[in-house]
């Protein structure tokens, strides 16, 4: 039974998930058996009608529509009770279209690409799966359904990631994936059960409600040997989790590495679904991060330093996928650094553009790819734009609104998080903020064009065995491709101008009281209050010629043949070296972790299995005693009747001896 009365269809929002799942559980039980047509037709069906639902709720929700209520209860044990339900509000709605839309299109574009595959239904399975994950995370009303889709769809990543399980090293991708993000999904579930044991429930509205009165009450507690105030704690351990399934520093070396999946899902995991879970997280629990200053801080800090050092490692990478993953983490940092400014709405702003123009270059570069015969090198490539002349369109539109060039997606929503941290004092976290998110700028678009002007300009690098199967690809690829840009194209102006994504009342804005910011946090409202701040020029106009600047260099370097990378590579090998081993960290955690873990692990096996099991006190003494002992009972058995008529007898004169001389 529901619990409040609705305004939008329960038939319609349970459609929306159920709909691929049951394209996943038919695909995935009976592709074995199916036609690779059927196969795809169901499941890409029913993530469009899913995607055409969720176009549906949200002119809904525009209109003043919402729902929030229980559908049945999942589990019960003593007054732990965990309902499945959902809440749609303004940020469930816009998360619901962005997800099912890009998945609709990935779902199109992978016919196309996968085509051929022998795994080709079970790919469909997954990637429908993984979408009906995503549609759990993003609609439910508790904190529980949360967790459930945030495992759901880091199961399902895995086994994306290592689709090809006869690659070796796409099986260390898909382990990788899932151990760090397991690292991350303790913080997760310990703020979760921290969350019940405070507030006595995982609903939505009950926790958020409590949480003023909570903070009034002061309650702290100590943690490895801190002081520290139960909301902080709560706040930090669910930042771990975000941390972890948004690629961000230290646990984001799993993210680069997942582009060994087929390219599709790579798409899907940096777009749309997988790693904005954590930004979504974080603008959820608004409520209870802006009353935890450390919390904030922390988020702000982590993503600064996440946008900063993994736009540098893009400088310098070769793989095309690669370059771009790294430019995902990236950006997932400008993401958290919004949240961590308190502008909530802007942080979900540029997921919403970013995932229009991040799945866009994915996808282009898996029609390259996808050209030159499974060949990732941009150094290998060059001059496809005469072979491939939509691909290069569309990638030219997704390269632009990534830089943050006007009027593209990303200049909308990226030059608003520079503008939101540079005004909100924040002390030196903030002044770093601001020197990562405008310095990135510069590099986001100088190794974004590094990419698109090797690839499609520059010379010929093109094998002598791969020009004769250059072609652009077919209309099954390139049509999700020009949905995408336009995407990229209108997507910032209209959240902007339409859905009046910036307003400084929040209230009034699109996204109304989904979200939730104390006026002395409201960076928005600041720039509003203080619009001749004295940054306020120089935000204004930085990111667009910072973004120039890098465009421009790397037209100077790479459009046509240059030999300065190569000279400024050599001239400043070390920095090279070290960017190109991306900081090291796969090295660091291989000293600190990994050798560790094997160590402890020889050591058991030695110490413990071979020499107190196999050689020990178990198998030479306990198991060695038994043996013996049922040797000599073997050797009782000898098949003779009177052996045992002899036994009997004995046994009997041995029991009645045994009772009379006890009576």
């Amino acid at each position: 039974m529901l619990e409040t009365a609705t305004v939008l269809s329960t038939t319609e929002l349970l459609a929306i998930p159920a709909l691929p799942l049951f394209a996943a559980l038919v695909v995935g039980l009976f592709g074995w058996a199916m036609k690779d047509e059927l196969s795809h037709s169901i499941t890409a069906g029913s993530v469009i009608l899913s995607a055409l639902l969720s176009i549906h709720i949200f002119t809904q929700v525009l209109a003043g529509g919402s729902f929030y209520g229980n559908f049945w209860t999942w589990m019960v044990s003593g007054n732990f009770v965990v309902p499945v339900g959902m809440m749609i509000d303004q940020l469930t709605a816009i998360m619901m279209v962005v997800v099912t839309v890009v998945s609709a299109c990935v779902h199109i574009y992978t016919i196309g690409y996968m085509h051929g595959d022998p795994g080709y239904s079970r790919f469909f399975a997954y990637i429908s799966g993984f979408t009906f994950s995503m549609l759990v995370l993003v609609m439910g009303n508790n904190f529980f359904t949360l967790f459930f889709g945030w495992e759901a769809v880091g199961l399902v990543s895995y086994l994306l990631i290592g689709f090809w399980f006869k690659r070796e090293s796409a099986n260390v991708a898909s382990m990788k994936a899932f151990i760090v993000n397991r690292v991350g999904d303790l913080g997760f579930a310990v703020g979760i059960l921290a969350i019940w044991y405070y507030f006595g429930s995982f609903d939505y509205r009950t926790v958020f409600d409590m949480v003023p009165a909570f903070v009034e009450k002061g309650e702290f507690l100590s943690f490895l040997g801190w002081q520290m105030s139960a909301i902080t704690f709560i706040c930090l351990a669910l930042f771990v989790g975000a941390m972890g399934k948004s690629g961000q520093v230290p646990l984001h070396v799993w993210l680069p590495d997942s582009m060994e999946g087929p390219t599709p899902i790579s798409a899907l995991i940096h777009a749309a679904t997988m790693v904005t879970a954590g930004v979504f997280l974080v603008a959820r629990c608004s409520p209870m991060f802006e009353y935890s200053e450390t919390a904030l801080a922390a988020v702000v800090l982590v993503g600064a330093i996440t946008a900063w050092m993994c736009a540098t490692i893009g400088l310098v990478q070769n793989d095309i996928k690669r370059v771009i993953a790294y430019s995902t983490c990236s950006q997932l940092g400008y993401m958290f650094v919004a949240c961590g400014v308190s502008a909530y709405s802007v942080g979900i702003f540029h997921l919403m553009t970013h995932a229009f123009f991040k799945a866009l270059l994915f996808l282009a570069a898996g029609s390259v790819i996808h050209a030159v015969m499974s060949n990732q090198d941009i150094r290998s490539m060059g001059q496809l734009k005469k072979y491939m002349p939509i691909t290069y369109i569309t990638m030219f539109i997704a390269g632009l609104a990534l830089a943050g060039v006007p009027p593209f997606a990303g200049f909308w929503s990226k030059d608003l998080i520079i503008e939101a941290t540079m005004i909100r004092e924040m002390g030196w976290i903030g002044d770093f903020a601001s020197f990562a998110v405008l310095s990135a700028v510069f590099m986001t678009a100088f190794y974004t064009f590094r990419m698109f002007f090797l690839t499609f300009h520059n010379s010929d690098r093109v094998p002598a065995n791969v020009k004769p199967h250059l072609h652009e690809s077919p209309k099954v690829i390139t049509i999700p491709l020009m949905i995408l840009a336009f995407g990229a194209l209108v997507a910032g102006a209209w959240g902007v101008l339409v859905l009046d994504i910036a307003n400084p009342e929040i209230a009034n804005g699109y996204f109304g009281h989904s979200l939730f910011v104390l006026d002395a946090h409201n960076p928005l409202m600041m720039i509003a209050e203080e619009g001749h701040h004295p940054w306020y020029s120089f935000i204004y106009s930085a990111p667009f010629w910072l973004a120039m600047a890098g465009i421009g260099l790397a037209y100077a370097m790479y459009f046509r043949e240059s030999e300065m990378p190569a000279k400024l590579a050599a001239t400043f090998k070390p920095i090279h070296t070290f960017l190109l081993n991306k900081w090291y960290w796969d090295e660091l955690y291989e000293v600190l972790f990994i050798r560790q873990a094997k160590r402890l692990g020889n050591f058991l096996w030695m110490k413990s299995d071979l020499a107190m099991i196999d050689k020990g006190i178990i198998h030479g003494g306990i198991i060695d005693s038994i043996m013996a002992g049922a040797a000599r009972m073997r050797d009782m058995q000898t098949g003779f009747v009177y052996h045992y008529a002899f036994a009997m007898v004995t046994g009997v004169f041995g029991l009645l001896t045994y009772l009379l001389l006890t009576a």
